[in-house]
């Protein structure tokens, strides 16, 4: 394990066609290399965002056939980088819905791991933005775990972030980074962003690194935040992005930043087991006769 690295977050506005995001991520990916990143991660949705479910299951592929997956691997071996791509839409034969699939890669273009997202968007916010992912994505089962050269990797996709737990968990079972790629919404993201990534670092002694779509998606009109961040496990940001342009960051890293934070508060050794809540009524006391 080495001690020092640098991190290369890919801010990506994908439109609704493959490639063209290809195009973009292979260029982002060589520059990001070039200005000494080690390891170089991509947002949710890289792939594409589709104009509608019927479009995103349609431009669905395998992993046999998908372009973006081949792009990443193709970039980590041309690169010499480790890479995150944080996730593309992935058919499985035989299943109806598709596939929120992260994938970590190896800086020989093998891949290591991968993560389908658990936690599915179904909400409505104000103002008439409406997300039904549970009607196009299966849900994932499992958390996962993976190492790289630098140390143990969380993987984890956008909405995951409001679970805390799974984060906990994450820590508890050995990781020291953890991956959070992103699409979010742009209410969502001004209202909670950087707190929650400032908070998911602090609360598990972890490195964030949150790789996120940004801007207005062609074919899709659908608006995204960006401010694709680094966090250190104390709770600074070490790299911002912004919420105006596509392009990259690069976050110096210090892998002894790990060992400071949680010592400082061991919170992580701190867990103890408690009963289910139980519900106290007050008790009204009878009138007097």
């Amino acid at each position: 394990m080495t001690s020092a690295f640098k991190a290369g977050l890919i801010q990506t506005n994908v439109s609704n066609e493959m490639a063209e995001n290809v195009a973009f991520v292979r260029e982002q990916a060589r520059l990001a290399r070039d200005a000494g990143a080690d390891f170089i991660m991509t947002p949710e949705n890289t792939g594409l965002i589709g104009a509608n479910r019927t479009e995103t299951l349609a431009k669905a592929e395998t992993e046999e056939t998908h372009a973006m997956l081949a792009a990443a691997r193709a970039s980590a071996r041309e690169t010499g980088a480790w890479f995150l791509l944080g996730s593309i839409h992935v058919r499985v034969p035989g299943e109806e819905q598709i596939r929120n699939r992260s994938y970590l890669i190896d800086s020989a273009g093998g891949i290591v791991a991968s993560y389908d997202k658990i936690h599915m968007f179904d909400v409505q916010l104000a103002g008439g933005e409406s997300y039904r992912e549970s009607s196009t994505f299966r849900p994932g089962e499992r958390s996962v775990l993976a190492e790289t050269p630098w140390g143990v990797l969380g993987m984890t996709i956008c909405y995951d972030l409001r679970f805390p737990y799974l984060y906990r968990d994450l820590a508890h079972a050995g990781a020291v980074m953890l991956s959070i790629p992103s699409s979010f919404t742009v209410p969502t993201g001004q209202a909670h962003w950087h707190t929650l990534m400032r908070a998911r670092a602090i609360e598990t002694g972890c490195f964030v690194f949150a790789p996120a779509q940004v801007g207005t998606h062609k074919g899709s009109n659908r608006k995204t935040y960006g401010h694709s961040i680094a966090v250190a496990p104390w709770g600074e940001v070490l790299a911002d992005a912004g919420g105006e342009k596509a392009g990259f960051v690069i976050a110096e890293i210090d892998m002894a930043k790990i060992a400071e934070a949680r010592k400082m508060v061991p919170s992580l050794t701190h867990d103890r087991k408690y009963a289910e809540p139980v519900l106290y009524k007050p008790t009204v006391a009878k009138a007097a006769e």
